[in-house]
């Protein structure tokens, strides 16, 4: 709390008038932030009947609200675990909402396809894709945001629109 004072220029005492607490502070955050995504997902797949794109549209409202609320989802992403009591149960909800849409789009993708793949691995990876960018994301080098899920979609999609195994690595002891 005392950075975030420092770093708004609000006093101490002002940041706890308004927030209890840290946890209240980044529950709040997290709230915002995935119902936010949801409802603006939500929004954008009722213009698409096709199930690539409606993957495609989800990556981008995913790049495009995370590349302009990068410090929101940095802290997101190293505090996901720390709320308790209902502020936990609240944002455990939201993800898991998000989370379903996303295999939803994916096993529509595999039956309209006709390709197989773990959609959980395949939810769990594509989620790892976009939620890391913070770390390597230059955008000079990577482009805006719709750029970028252009190039992590067509990788993404490329990698589960095959839907054969890969050869088998051998085992190294």
């Amino acid at each position: 709390m005392r950075d975030l004072s420092r770093a708004s220029g609000m006093s101490l005492a002002g940041m706890y008038h308004y927030f209890e607490s840290k946890e209240k502070l980044l529950y709040l955050i997290q709230r915002h932030t995935f119902s936010t995504i949801v409802e603006q997902l939500r929004g954008k797949l009722d213009s698409a009947d096709d199930a690539e794109a409606r993957i495609r549209i989800l990556i981008l409202n995913h790049l495009e609200y995370f590349l302009a609320n990068q410090k929101a989802m940095k802290v997101l992403s190293h505090e996901d675990e720390v709320l308790k009591n209902g502020f936990g149960v609240e944002v455990r909800a939201l993800k898991r909402e998000y989370y379903r849409i996303c295999l939803d789009l994916l096993d529509d993708f595999k039956r309209a396809n006709q390709v197989h793949f773990s959609t959980r691995v395949a939810v769990l990876s594509l989620f790892g894709m976009m939620n890391w960018i913070y770390t390597w994301y230059k955008p000079r080098m990577d482009g805006d945001a719709a750029k970028l899920a252009q190039e992590m979609g067509d990788i993404f999609l490329s990698g589960i629109r095959d839907g054969k195994p890969a050869r088998k690595f051998a085992r190294v002891n």
